[in-house]
């Protein structure tokens, strides 16, 4: 029979899905499941979100969209940005998707051939690698674990540049560590891309309104104007306004690339709805009461989860502060055993707490540092508390 494409044995399933699937399957089967594993903000938009959306299904035209997006969200989308930091862009920097995942992926099309490669520091997003590995570009993984608080350093930046990648993606907040780059950190870091000026860089920054202890956000164009001409902004409506299941991405980069991506655009996706781009307009000009509150209560969260953490013994946890995430260090628990369970990695290691407490967390491995494991604090707030005791427990328990 015919075969598939080769790019499809590439291709693999979201671990991260994979792990919350099986917690969903225990909860189904009657099993008292806190879930810790899927980064989804689990709270709903404004109720002005929902309104607009209303009012465009009751004039709805049933019409093609622009490839790019309609006008209405690229200029919504601006003021969004200039109050970020950025300036000077105009609706041809900018161009959308159905979701951050499928703008990456656009971007990945658009600068990546075949063989060339692509560098990013790790801990990283799962999905950089399989859109590598999907598009056949070379990876090189710059290892930033725990004990430098999981950020890159200007010295392993330009070790990497010096290799002349053809993409340098990064990513600010970071998931999955929940970590944030200061002002001085990315000012450092764009001092040495200004160095290497044949590479485009991606930031993935999606996370960018939800940063705690008055950090900020920080982009390096910021820093140096001059990369303006090779970097490219994404964001999306999922994070900040609880929309992920709305599926808006957005860039903000060089005209040539805004370009590439309304094209690769107009052959796939066409546009967004009319009623999924009403929402988004109004998720990013109306009130921002909602975001904000959320961001404060998960500051608050992640204040229980550090404490929760650092009273385990031989747990290290940076402290993160955005997103909503922690990636404690669990090596401690490699090579002891629960209840006749060996646990020699992070996968065996999650799994045991999944099977044995109920608590569902996303091994580190898939993030490319498997000392650790990702926990997601977005969970009711009732759930929270319980669930890193059961963690606590189960550590207090190995021998």
């Amino acid at each position: 029979m015919p075969q598939l494409a080769q790019r499809v044995g590439r291709a693999k399933p979201s671990a991260i899905m994979v792990i919350a699937e099986k917690a969903k399957q225990l909860k189904a089967a009657g099993r008292d499941i806190i879930s810790f594993s899927i980064g989804v903000p689990n709270f709903l938009p404004g109720e002005h979100v929902y309104a607009a959306a209303r009012e465009s299904l009751s004039h709805d035209s049933g019409q093609y969209g622009s490839n790019r997006g309609a006008e209405v969200l690229l200029d919504a989308f601006l003021k969004h940005i200039e109050a970020l930091g950025f300036s000077g862009y105009t609706r041809t920097n900018l161009s959308i998707g159905i979701g951050a995942k499928h703008v990456l992926y656009n971007l990945a099309e658009a600068l990546l051939d075949e063989g060339d490669e692509i560098c990013f520091a790790a801990p990283y997003w799962t999905t950089y690698r399989d859109i590598a590995d999907i598009v056949g570009a070379k990876v090189n993984v710059m290892h930033c674990g725990p004990e430098q608080n999981y950020k890159l350093t200007p010295t392993q930046l330009d070790a990497a540049l010096a290799r002349k990648p053809r993409v340098f993606l990064f990513n600010n907040p970071s998931n999955p560590t929940g970590m944030v780059y200061t002002a001085g950190e990315i000012a450092a870091l764009a001092d040495v891309l200004v160095k290497h000026p044949d590479t485009w860089v991606i930031t993935d920054d999606i996370y960018n309104s939800m940063v705690f202890d008055g950090i900020g956000y920080h982009n390096f164009v910021f820093a140096r104007p001059e990369l303006r001409d090779r970097v490219i902004f994404v964001d999306s409506v999922s994070k900040t306004y609880g929309m992920p299941g709305w599926r808006v991405g957005l860039i903000a980069g060089p005209e040539v690339v805004a370009k590439a991506v309304t094209t690769l655009n107009s052959n796939h996706i066409t546009s967004l709805p009319e009623v999924i781009t009403a929402a988004a307009v109004a998720a990013f000009s109306g009130p921002q009461e909602v975001p904000r509150a959320r961001c404060a209560e998960f500051a608050g969260k992640r204040d229980i989860v550090v404490a929760a953490l650092g009273a385990i013994p031989g747990v290290a946890c940076p402290r993160p502060q955005g997103a909503f995430y922690a990636f404690p260090d669990i090596s401690v628990a490699f090579g002891k055993s629960h209840h006749g369970t060996k646990i020699n990695n992070d996968v065996e290691f999650c799994a045991a707490l999944l099977e044995a407490k109920g608590v569902a967390c996303v091994p580190g491995s898939a993030f490319g540092e498997p000392r650790a494991m990702r926990i997601s604090y977005t969970c009711p707030t009732a759930q929270l508390q319980p669930g890193l005791a059961r963690i606590a427990e189960f550590f207090a328990e190995l021998n």
